[in-house]
């Protein structure tokens, strides 16, 4: 089978789960990573994670399947980090759902649902190993069932929602605030790539948090 991942990110931690797949998998496929559309070579399989790039039809036509995972219980939650956002709202049971790619943003049929808890005590890597180990189990799925899959449309009894795209206006800190009232924005922030800061005294300072495990 010819399977290919785009992943426009070559820093999104979700990286260090694909080049193990992909170890893992590369005696049983040919399966290449890229990060620009224009690199894909076309094959069975197209897995789009955490990709920014529009994929029209005629990008689509060169695969068998061409496939989103998406963290939202969609119809709800389509557009951007959606389970940032879900947890920013106090949930605790997030959604993953393996969809087809379509011209209108997340809004293809269904292949797959996985609901999983995330608790309120998660930080972000914690936060993200849970996402990605559902993720990995999400594209097994997939090549195991291609041909063996039929599609569910989304339930359009349930009207959509749509988040925005984060910036880093979304990971500010307010220090008059408690801790406790801004908890879920610190602990869901990358702080490599997305810190938590606040500005006090003309000054920007990085927020992190890390578990103490007291012996």
């Amino acid at each position: 089978m010819r399977i290919s991942f785009l992943c426009s990110d070559h820093a999104h931690p979700v990286n260090d789960y694909l080049f193990m797949w992909i170890r893992n998998n590369n005696n049983k496929h040919e399966i290449e990573l890229v990060r620009q559309k224009k690199h894909l070579s076309g094959g069975d399989i197209l897995f789009l994670i955490s990709c920014t790039e529009i994929i029209d039809s005629r990008d689509r036509n060169a695969y068998t399947s061409c496939l989103v995972l998406h963290a939202s219980d969609l119809p709800q939650g389509r557009g951007w980090s959606p389970h940032i956002w879900s947890i920013l709202e106090g949930k605790e049971e997030l959604t993953l759902t393996l969809l087809e790619a379509s011209d209108k943003v997340d809004s293809g049929k269904i292949w797959k649902k996985l609901k999983f808890q995330v608790p309120k005590h998660a930080l972000w890597n914690e936060i993200n190993k849970q996402v990605f180990e559902r993720e990995i189990e999400l594209i097994n799925f997939a090549v195991s069932n291609l041909n063996n899959i039929v599609p569910k449309p989304q339930n359009l009894s349930i009207e959509p929602t749509y988040y925005p795209k984060r910036t880093p206006a979304d990971s500010a800190i307010d220090p008059q605030k408690s801790i406790e009232s801004q908890f879920d924005k610190i602990r869901v922030c990358d702080p490599e790539r997305f810190p938590a800061y606040i500005e006090i005294y003309g000054e920007k300072y990085k927020v992190t948090l890390e578990k103490i495990n007291d012996e």
